[in-house]
């Protein structure tokens, strides 16, 4: 890669990996989607969350490089991504002042809510700023302590799927129901894919710095088989929707079974590759089979 200037621009955009955005943009389409869906879906709320939604990743990716940084645990096997403060993008100073900025804007996005929510809302709005404290606590927790004791999986099932899909749809419609549920189960499924290429590609080095994921624990094999499942539940949860009438079974075969044809072939492609740097290939697909799915079922739904 050029010479970066420390501090610039361009450093700080390496450094906010907006690939990673992919996972705060599909919940909040999914939640707003349903919410459309049932003639309620508000602009502003939707803009709202989905600004709040990518702020936090944004500073969870800085906490994460920080941390890593301060660890000693940068990955230097050219599989992982590069980390701005080893290499000198970043100070550790400006990524700390970089962390406080984005919780600062993504706290703004939740005054926002705060404001349009208060007295709308059963109980006031409160309940959101439990769930903002929540959100910035364990940005922290994960990246420092949770990540270490293998506790990712099921941090995205809350995190990536029922905090934003059923937080998206409360804010515009002021309730929640089981479609509500069953959309941030198959959103935290489908999301979850992408921690497990990434912890499957990364499982020498989990290894060495103590980082006891899944597959650490389980094995490569496991990996593989637990990253096909994950999509097939997904897409087996989606018949929910046919059920209860929010989709066609027409719907049903071009939104999420085309998806699981796209996650068949992905997956073919990591068990040809095993290991090695050209699994970033595969974490590329899993991003796009994502996004795929989420814009599809959002349309669908509509």
């Amino acid at each position: 890669m050029k010479d970066i200037r420390t501090n610039s621009v361009y450093a700080w955009l390496l450094a906010a990996r907006p690939k990673t955005l992919t996972a705060a943009l599909i919940p909040v389409m999914l939640g707003s989607g349903l919410a459309f869906s049932d003639g309620m879906f508000q602009t502003a709320e939707a803009l709202l969350c989905l600004g709040f939604a990518c702020l936090m990743q944004i500073a969870a990716n800085f906490i994460n490089d920080l941390v890593d940084y301060q660890k000693g645990t940068d990955r230097d096997d050219r599989l992982g991504p590069k980390r701005a403060c080893a290499e000198g993008w970043i100070t550790p100073r400006a990524m700390r002042m970089g962390i406080g900025v984005a919780l600062a804007l993504a706290c703004l996005c939740g005054l926002g809510l705060l404001y349009r929510s208060w007295g709308e809302l059963p109980q006031g709005g409160w309940e959101l700023v439990v769930i903002g404290v929540v959100c910035i606590l364990f940005a922290f927790l994960y990246t420092t302590y949770l990540s270490y004791r293998g506790w990712g999986d099921l941090l995205v099932l809350v995190f990536f799927g029922f905090v934003p899909v059923a937080g998206t749809y409360y804010v515009q419609t002021g309730s929640l129901g089981a479609d509500v549920w069953v959309l941030s189960l198959v959103s935290g499924l489908v999301i979850d894919t992408l921690l497990t290429i990434n912890n499957y590609r990364d499982v020498e080095q989990d290894k060495l710095s103590g980082k006891q994921t899944l597959i650490v624990r389980l094995g490569a094999r496991f990996g593989r088989q637990f990253y096909l499942a994950l999509g097939i539940a997904a897409v087996l949860l989606c018949t929910w929707f046919v059920g209860s009438g929010r989709l066609t079974w027409l719907e049903f075969i071009w939104a999420p079974c085309i998806y699981l044809y796209f996650h068949f072939m992905t997956w073919r492609h990591m068990c040809l590759i095993r290991s090695g740097e050209r699994l970033n290939a595969v974490l590329g697909e899993t991003s796009r089979n994502m996004l795929f799915l989420g814009i599809l079922l959002a349309v669908a739904l509509c």
